[in-house]
């Protein structure tokens, strides 16, 4: 691949994948340019990520438009400015747009916490997925990226990788040990997603 796949990343907090993205990206151990950072939140410190690592960004709500098509349809077109290629989700808490899945269809990727089909879908998000293994006695977790479509933590697992639930685990232990996972298996993900190798 010659030219380096343009990607958009979209966040709702304090962007650590994203960050492991922009470091895979310098490396060279991901083939893509992330052109822009999309956030739900202005004070999103992922933003301040995005402009230490000049890239744009652009914050995306709902009630700054008269109505939803108004807004998918902004950005649509700013995505289509930036010439992205590629979503990756990264903490981002909104369910995205039936528009933009179908624009980008098996072209957006998240990373969930926990090993899919297990805890996912509306709600299981951040510490409530940790919580929730810890109390349902489960031995392992892990990080799943997958595909996304219409629904919550639904499409094509494209990776996973395990982790032990320790005795002594809490909800912060447990999300530390997933988020060392989540580092390093996204970026796999969506280079091999971007080579072709998942479809």
């Amino acid at each position: 691949m010659d030219s380096k796949a343009k990607i958009a990343v979209f966040i709702s907090g304090g962007g650590t994948n994203l960050q492991s993205l922009i470091d895979a990206s310098k490396e060279g151990r991901l083939s893509a340019e992330i052109v822009l950072v999309v956030s739900s939140k202005a004070n999103a410190y992922g933003l301040e990520r995005a402009k230490n690592a000049g890239i744009d960004t652009f914050v995306f709500k709902m009630k700054n438009y008269p109505g939803r098509e108004e807004a998918e349809k902004d950005l649509l077109e700013m995505l289509q400015e930036y010439g992205v290629e590629y979503i990756a989700l990264a903490g981002y808490l909104k369910l995205i747009p039936a528009s933009l899945i179908k624009k980008y269809r098996h072209r957006i990727a998240n990373i969930h916490p926990a090993l899919l089909p297990k805890y996912g879908g509306k709600g299981m998000y951040g510490h409530h997925v940790h919580e929730a293994v810890i109390a349902a006695g489960d031995k392992e977790s892990g990080a799943t990226v997958h595909i996304v479509d219409e629904i919550y933590d639904h499409g094509k697992i494209l990776i996973q990788e395990k982790v032990p639930v320790m005795p002594d685990d809490d909800a912060d232990k447990l999300a530390a040990r997933v988020l060392k996972i989540e580092h390093k298996i996204y970026p796999t993900a969506l280079e091999n997603l971007i080579r072709g190798e998942e479809k």
